[in-house]
C-alpha cells in the first residue's frame, strides 16, 4: 500500500459519527453536553447546540436554553416536531465551518429527526452528539430514543444513583 492509500484510508475511516448518550434523570446529561461543547469552543472550533422546544419557549421562538442542575447554561436553537435538522444544519454550514452539532432533550426528537442527523454526520462529517432520556417514567421507549438507540453509531450510558423506583 502505497502512503497516499493509508492516508485515503485513515481519512474515510474517520467519518463522524451519531452519538447517543442516555441515562435516567438527573444524572446530569445536560452538564455533559455544556462541559463537552464548551471544551470544544475553548479550542477555537464552532459548535451548534439544539434543544427541544416540546415544553418551553413560546411556539413562534428559535433559541432556548440548555440549562443543567448545577446552573450551566447556554443558548440553543430549538427543534419541534416540524423542524428540519437537516436543512438548518445545512444552511448554517453553507456561512461557518461547524465542527460539532450537540442535542439536548433527544428523546423528544422525531424519527425523521434522528435520521435527518445521521445525515448531518454522513453528510458534512460533523459529529452528532445526542443527550437524552432512554425511557419515560413507565420505561417505554420514547420515539427519539428508540431511533437512536437503533441507528446511532455510538451508544453511551451516563451512570447515576437513581431512587425512581
Amino acid at each position: 500500500m502505497g502512503l497516499q492509500t493509508i492516508t485515503e484510508w485513515a481519512l474515510s475511516a474517520a467519518m463522524s459519527k451519531l452519538y447517543f448518550t442516555y441515562s435516567a434523570m438527573n444524572a446530569g446529561k445536560s452538564a455533559l453536553l455544556l462541559q463537552a461543547a464548551y471544551n470544544y469552543r475553548e479550542q477555537g472550533m464552532d459548535v451548534m447546540l439544539w434543544t427541544s422546544g416540546h415544553h418551553g419557549p413560546a411556539p413562534d421562538a428559535h433559541i432556548g436554553q440548555i440549562e443543567s442542575r448545577i446552573g450551566l447554561q447556554a443558548d440553543a436553537h430549538l427543534y419541534r416536531v416540524q423542524t428540519d435538522i437537516y436543512s438548518a444544519v445545512e444552511a448554517y454550514v453553507a456561512e461557518t465551518k461547524l465542527h460539532s452539532i450537540f442535542v439536548d432533550e433527544a428523546q423528544f426528537l422525531t424519527k425523521a429527526q434522528v435520521w435527518q442527523l445521521a445525515r448531518v454526520a454522513d453528510h458534512f462529517d460533523v459529529p452528532v452528539l445526542c443527550y437524552g432520556l432512554r425511557t419515560d417514567f413507565q420505561g417505554e421507549l420514547i420515539e427519539g430514543s428508540a431511533t437512536l438507540l437503533a441507528i446511532a453509531d455510538d451508544l453511551r450510558e451516563a451512570r447515576t444513583i437513581c431512587f425512581c423506583g
